[in-house]
């Protein structure tokens, strides 16, 4: 039986006890918003990232406290630097094709084209890239703009900029590019989301690709490779022409390799160094006729069973300029040929 003493005790105990859990709590709740602070006001703690804003103050003019309210702003992304480090273009041939050779976006394709078609047939007329290889990208970059990316592009440049070593000084530089161009085209640098590496629109461009390459392709003066067709066409075609796109040249033809052909002191570059008999005498020949002499380079794709191999000119040079991977330029040019084969037989 309770006695009174006995009560008194367990209410004095009970509420010994609720008093230390709400203090624990409280605690909890203190040390996690402490945390969280640390984490917001982690960029701006940095050395390097004081040096950076620094940087932009004095040769570009921001102001320091709007940059450092952006970085307050956000936090480290490590998922970005896993996706950084495991890239499609890492996988063998036979496995990264099938990625971006579907039938969604050969269809897809299709329909953009029939869509812009007018405006497809002027970047054609004016810049001479083939409208195939413009939605072909498109298509390759973003599902004709179906999915653009998810990542705030101010994180993912800050994320890759400051803890990617690897590639830490490129990133700075697109990061320096983006406020930039943030403030050229009035737009607020927290607001736009692309890719985890921070390529931004339909069709992907980077910080200084965008400032370098995109066109006013309608003449409303703005350039907008988000939401508007005509500018996004325009500047895909102007990028491949800047880069030395030629019309009417060809852009690979497939090749065999003789079992004594010399393919250790072929150069192992993408862009072409060995002209068609050079490349011939060291046993690789090119089994589709090709006018000329022009020069190529040896591309090498990995089956299950055995390598394929492709004689790369210099529009598929070009190509690998928008994305500096062999797989990502096959992938877009075989896209290409689809989406035209199929509009043409539609």
């Amino acid at each position: 039986m309770l006695t009174l003493n006995r009560i008194i005790k367990l209410k004095m105990s009970r509420h010994l006890l609720l008093t230390v859990a709400a203090i624990c709590f409280g605690m909890l709740v203190t040390i996690s918003a402490q945390a969280d602070a640390q984490i917001r006001d982690g960029y701006l703690q940095r050395e390097d990232v004081q040096a950076f804003i620094g940087n932009m103050v004095s040769k570009h003019g921001f102001k320091r406290s709007q940059l450092e309210g952006l970085f307050a702003a956000i936090e480290p992304k490590p998922g970005i630097i896993e996706s950084i480090s495991h890239p499609a273009e890492a996988k063998p041939w036979y496995k990264y094709r099938p990625i971006f050779i579907q039938e969604s976006r050969i269809t897809g394709g299709v329909d953009f084209w029939n869509k812009h078609v007018n405006i497809l047939e002027r970047a054609e007329k004016q810049y001479g890239v083939p409208a195939e290889i413009i939605v072909a990208i498109i298509g390759v970059e973003t599902r004709y703009g179906h999915y653009t990316g998810r990542h705030k592009v101010f994180e993912s440049l800050v994320t890759l900029g400051f803890d990617y070593p690897k590639r830490g000084r490129f990133f700075r530089n697109e990061l320096s590019q983006y406020l930039i161009l943030t403030r050229e085209e009035g737009i607020d640098p927290l607001s736009l989301k692309g890719s985890y590496a921070g390529a931004m629109g339909m069709p992907q461009f980077i910080s200084s690709s965008y400032r370098r390459y995109a066109v006013d392709f309608d003449g409303d003066g703005k350039r907008d490779l988000h939401n508007n067709i005509s500018d996004v066409i325009g500047s895909v075609a102007n990028y491949f022409k800047v880069h030395g796109w030629q019309a009417g040249d060809p852009v690979i033809s497939r090749a065999t390799v003789a079992a004594n052909a010399r393919i250790a002191v072929i150069p192992d570059s993408l862009k072409p160094a060995l002209t068609l008999e050079e490349l011939k005498r060291l046993g690789v020949t090119s089994t589709n006729s090709v006018t000329g002499n022009p020069k190529a380079s040896l591309i090498s794709l990995e089956q299950p069973n055995a390598m394929e191999y492709w004689l790369g000119f210099k529009n598929f040079y070009v190509i690998t300029r928008y994305n500096h991977s062999p797989l990502y330029a096959m992938a877009a040019y075989q896209l290409a040929e689809l989406i035209r084969s199929r509009r043409q037989d539609s």
